[in-house]
């Protein structure tokens, strides 16, 4: 099969996945963020006591607190958290995945498993990666062309 196909039925458990950074709403927002920072993610998902997902907390969102009063890193992320916490299922297909993170214009996405619980972060990264291994000659190793050389004209 083809890029087509596969892409209407492959699950998105097949693209490339991160581990996804949890926290419970009680955590400081200062402290979440310097979890955000060490792991080089732009987001946090806030879960209940089972693990499930309730929210998330994005680095966008620490930007604004912050210009509004830097005090409110000390508050509960839960307090400032989006109650939307944008997640898909594990076994829901690529092209559900893409047309969710369209409609919602999203640069990630929370993927849940079976039990709702967290399963990792993916996004537009895990879905190029996806796409190229579907053209790997013409993604990976394209060749460069020199710059205009002595030989070629220059010029508008």
């Amino acid at each position: 099969m083809g890029l087509r196909e596969d892409i209407l039925t492959d699950p998105v458990s097949s693209l490339e996945m991160r581990t996804a950074i949890t926290v419970s709403g009680e955590e400081p927002v200062r402290q979440v963020a310097k979890r955000m920072r060490q792991s080089h993610m732009g987001c946090a998902i806030v879960v209940d006591a089972h693990g499930k997902p309730v929210g998330k907390f994005t680095e966008r969102l620490y930007a604004k607190l912050m210009a509004v009063d830097p005090a409110l890193a000390a508050d509960p992320v839960a307090k400032h958290m989006y109650h939307d916490a944008d997640v898909i299922s594990q076994d829901a297909s690529v092209t559900e995945m893409v047309s969710m993170m369209q409609a919602k214009s999203l640069r990630y996405i929370c993927v849940v498993d079976g039990d709702g619980k967290v399963k990792g972060i993916t996004g537009q990264k895990g879905l190029m990666r996806y796409i190229s291994e579907y053209f790997p000659r013409v993604v990976m190793v394209q060749r460069m062309r020199p710059l205009v050389g002595m030989d070629q004209p220059e010029g508008a």
